[in-house]
C-alpha cells in the first residue's frame, strides 16, 4: 500500500487481498462452462425454433461470434486489471460514476438470471408434483420450494472458494453428459428428412426472426455466463494466463453443444407436431416431453433428473458470481460498504451472498417463467458486454495519451474488436424487440437517479463533469428506446427494414467514438487504477 493512499482505498485493498489465490485453469474453465450450459439447453432450442424454425442455427452461430469478441476484451482487462466483481469495476474506472452506477444496477438486476434457473428447476420438477408450477408461473408452494432451493445454493457458496470450486468440477462433468448423450439417443432413435427445407423452408419467418431470436428466444442468456472466469480473476493463480484460455475454451466448448441440441431438436420432433409450422411446436418441459413422444422413457427419466442439476449447476454457480458482483458494487459505492466485507475464515463475500439471496427471490415474484425472465436478462448482459467494449479502449486511449508501452496481457486486434463487439452488442439489444425493451431500458435508466441520490457518497468530483463523462451511455440506451419503438422488432414500421438496423449500426458506432473520447477524458482528470496484483 502507498502511505498517504486515502482510507477508503485501504480498505478496498485490504478486503481484496482476503481472497484466496486457489483456482487453476480447469477449475476456472469449469465455472465458465457451468455457467453457461445452464437452463438453456433444457428450453433454447424449442423456443429459437419457434422464434426463427431451422434459421435459429444461424441465432447460435452469431451469438457464438459476439461472445468470441466480447470475450477477447474482457480477457484483455481481466489480464490487465485482474480484480474481484471485474466487469462491476472496469465501466466504474474508465467511464466515472454515472456509467458505473448504471452498468452496475444493470448488473444488480441481472441477479434475476439465478431466479431462471431456479424457475427451470421448477418447470421440470412439475413434471412428478405437478402443484410447483402452473400455466407458466411458480405457484406459492413452487415459490416456497424455490426459496428453500435458494437457501442451499446460498449455504453451498458459504465456505472456502476451494471448496466450491471442487463440487463445481463434479456438477459439470455431470452437465457436460448428459447434453451429448441427448444429442446422440435422439439421433438414434431417428430423424426426419428435409426437416431444414421443409415446413415453411430454412427461414419460414424469415431472416429477420432469426434476430430476435437471439434474445426473445432465450439464445443470449443461454450462451451468457462465459465470463464467469473473469470475475473470479482475482481469485486465480495465473490469471495473464488461465483466466484468457478458460474463457475462450468454456466458449468453444458451449456452442458445440448448443448446436448439437439445435439440431437435434430440429430433426427428431415428429411430423404429426408440425401441423402449424414450428411455432406450433409447444412443450412445458421440452427435451424431456420429446424423449417421451419418442419412447425414449429411459431419457426422460435421466432428463428429468439433469433438469434440477445443470440449472442447479449455473444457479450455484451463478450465487456465487452474483455475490462477487455485489461486493464490486459495494467498493463502486452503489451499495453500502458493509456488503464489501470478506470473511477472514472463508474467504467468501457472505453478506454479499444474503443480499443476493433476498434479490433471487424477490425476481421470482413477478415473472415466474423461464421465457419471461431471460428474455429481459439478455439485455441486461448486452448492456455490460457494451460498457467493457468502451472500457478497454478507453483504457487504451489513456494509454496512448501517456505514451505508456501495451500493458501486459493486452490481446491483438482489440483495437477493432471492441468498436465491433460494442456495435454487435447495441445491434442485439435492438433485435430483440419492443416487446422486451419496452421494460428492459427503462429498468436500466432507473440507474441515473439512483446515480443522482447517490451522489453525496461521491468523491467530491463535480455532478456536471460526471454528467458529461457518461452521457454517452444514457443518450444510447434513449436512442435504443427510440428506434425500437420506431423499428420492425415489434415496433410501429415507421422505420422499415433494413435501414433500422443500419440507423441502429451507425448511430452505435458514433456513440462509441464519443464514449471512448469521454473516457480517456475521465482518466485524464481523474485516474483511477485497478487494484494491484499481487
Amino acid at each position: 500500500m502507498t502511505p498517504g493512499e486515502p482510507p477508503e482505498v485501504l480498505t478496498v485493498l485490504g478486503e481484496e487481498r482476503r481472497l484466496r489465490k486457489e483456482l487453476g485453469f480447469w477449475s476456472l474453465t469449469a465455472i465458465g462452462f457451468s455457467n453457461i450450459l445452464g437452463s438453456g439447453w433444457l428450453f433454447a432450442a424449442m423456443f429459437a425454433a419457434q422464434t426463427a424454425g431451422p434459421a435459429a442455427l444461424l441465432s447460435w452461430v452469431g451469438a457464438g461470434v459476439l461472445c468470441a469478441l466480447v470475450a477477447l476484451v474482457m480477457v484483455e482487462l481481466g489480464a490487465t486489471r485482474p480484480e474481484g466483481g471485474g466487469t462491476v469495476r472496469w465501466p466504474l474506472y474508465a467511464s466515472g460514476r454515472l456509467v458505473g452506477t448504471v452498468v452496475g444496477w444493470s448488473v444488480l438486476l441481472s441477479v434475476g438470471g439465478t431466479a431462471a434457473e431456479i424457475s427451470a428447476i421448477m418447470q421440470y420438477a412439475a413434471h412428478y408434483l405437478p402443484g410447483l408450477y402452473d400455466h407458466g408461473r411458480l405457484t406459492g408452494s413452487g415459490l416456497a420450494v424455490a426459496t428453500g432451493l435458494s437457501v442451499l445454493l446460498t449455504a453451498l457458496n458459504w465456505f472456502a472458494v476451494r471448496a466450491f470450486a471442487r463440487l463445481n468440477n463434479l456438477v459439470s462433468l455431470f452437465k457436460v453428459l448428459i447434453p451429448v448423450l441427448t444429442v446422440v439417443a435422439l439421433f438414434l432413435s431417428g430423424t426426419h428428412t428435409g426437416r431444414l427445407t421443409d415446413h415453411g423452408g430454412f427461414a419460414p419467418y424469415g431472416y429477420a426472426a432469426c434476430l430476435t431470436a437471439l434474445a426473445g428466444g432465450g439464445i443470449v442468456y443461454s450462451v451468457n455466463g462465459f465470463q464467469a472466469p473473469l470475475d473470479f480473476s482475482g481469485e486465480a493463480r495465473n490469471p495473464r494466463r488461465t483466466v484468457p484460455l478458460a474463457v475462450l475454451t468454456g466458449i468453444a466448448l458451449a456452442v458445440l453443444v448448443y448446436l448439437g441440441l439445435q439440431l437435434a431438436f430440429l430433426f427428431t420432433v415428429p411430423d404429426s407436431l408440425l401441423g402449424h409450422g414450428w411455432q406450433g411446436v409447444n412443450f412445458d418441459s421440452p427435451f424431456g416431453q420429446l424423449a417421451l413422444v419418442l419412447n425414449l422413457h429411459w431419457l426422460a427419466t435421466l432428463l428429468y433428473a439433469d433438469a434440477v442439476v445443470s440449472p442447479g449447476g449455473s444457479a450455484y454457480v451463478g450465487v456465487a458470481i452474483d455475490a462477487r458482483h455485489t461486493y464490486a458494487l459495494a467498493k463502486n459505492g452503489l451499495l453500502p460498504r458493509f456488503f464489501m466485507r470478506i470473511d477472514p475464515r472463508s474467504g467468501t463475500a457472505r453478506r454479499a451472498l444474503l443480499l443476493n439471496l433476498l434479490v433471487i427471490i424477490v425476481f421470482m415474484l413477478p415473472f415466474g417463467g423461464w421465457q419471461d425472465i431471460v428474455s429481459v436478462m439478455g439485455d441486461m448482459y448486452l448492456i455490460v458486454y457494451a460498457a467493457s467494449a468502451v472500457a478497454a479502449a478507453s483504457f487504451r486511449a489513456h494509454d496512448r495519451d501517456r505514451g505508456l508501452p501495451p500493458a501486459d496481457g493486452q490481446v491483438p486486434g482489440v483495437h477493432w474488436i471492441a468498436p465491433i463487439s460494442y456495435v454487435v452488442a447495441c445491434e442485439f439489444v435492438y433485435w430483440s424487440g419492443w416487446h422486451h425493451l419496452r421494460l428492459a431500458l427503462p429498468l436500466v435508466l432507473a440507474g441515473v437517479p439512483l446515480f443522482l441520490l447517490l451522489r453525496r457518497d461521491a468523491d467530491g468530483r463535480p455532478t456536471r463533469l460526471e454528467l458529461r463523462h457518461g452521457a454517452w451511455l444514457i443518450f444510447q440506451l434513449a436512442a435504443l428506446t427510440l428506434l425500437s419503438w420506431l423499428g420492425t422488432f415489434g415496433g410501429s414500421g415507421h422505420l422499415p427494414a433494413p435501414y433500422d438496423s443500419v440507423a441502429v449500426g451507425a448511430l452505435s458506432l458514433a456513440v462509441f467514438v464519443w464514449a471512448v473520447r469521454s473516457g480517456a477524458d475521465h482518466l485524464r482528470t481523474a485516474p483511477v487504477t485497478a487494484l494491484p496484483v499481487d
